[in-house]
C-alpha cells in the first residue's frame, strides 16, 4: 500500500546507496521496491535507477535520483532521538565515519549531504525543563559540542 504522506529525497544518481546505508544504519529502517526508469530522462537512461522506495526509522521515503540540479540543505533534517551515549556515538560514528561531516549542536550531514541531529533524550528533556534556569544551562552547554555528550548535558541539568 502506498503511504498517504512519503519524504521524497533527491539525490544525484546514488539513491540506492544512500537508502542501504540507512536501512544499515537505523534501525526500523528498510530497502524496499528499486525502480528503474522506463526510458531516457535528464539526468540518466533507461533502466538506470530512477526512484528507491525506503523507511528510515519508519518513515516512508523515496529516493528520487533526479540529477545535480538540487542539493540537500540544512533546511531540512532528520532528528534522531537517541536513548544514550552508546546510541549517539554509534548513530554519529556511523554517519561521519561514511564520508560525512560535523556541526554544531549534535548536527551533522552524511556523504549525500542529508542533515541528521542525533539528539539525546537527555538534551530535550534538559532544554525544554519547566525551570527557566535548568534549561538555560543545558542549552549553553549544548551550544558547546559538536556531538552531544549526555554526561556534560545531565551534569548541566543538574547544575
Amino acid at each position: 500500500m502506498i503511504p498517504k504522506n512519503t519524504l521524497c529525497l533527491w539525490y544525484d544518481g546514488t539513491a540506492l546507496d544512500a537508502a542501504e546505508f540507512y536501512a544499515r544504519t537505523f534501525p526500523d529502517s528498510i530497502v524496499g521496491a528499486v525502480h528503474r526508469a522506463p526510458s531516457d530522462f535528464p539526468s540518466g537512461k533507461q533502466g538506470d535507477v530512477l526512484t528507491v522506495e525506503f523507511t528510515v526509522i519508519g518513515i516512508p521515503c523515496i529516493g528520487l535520483n533526479g540529477g545535480a540540479a538540487f542539493k540537500h540543505s540544512e533546511a531540512f533534517s532528520f532528528q534522531i532521538a537517541t536513548d544514550d551515549q552508546a546510541e549517539t556515538d554509534r548513530l554519529w560514528d556511523a554517519i561521519v565515519g561514511n564520508g560525512g561531516q560535523e556541526s554544531d549542536c549534535g548536527w551533522c550531514k552524511d556523504r549525500w549531504g542529508l542533515s541528521w541531529q542525533i539528539t539525546p533524550r537527555a538534551l530535550t528533556e534538559g532544554f525544554t525543563d519547566p525551570d527557566p534556569a535548568v534549561a538555560k544551562r543545558v542549552f549553553e552547554a549544548m551550544m558547546t559540542m559538536r556531538r552531544i555528550d549526555v554526561a556534560k548535558i545531565e551534569a548541566a541539568r543538574r547544575g
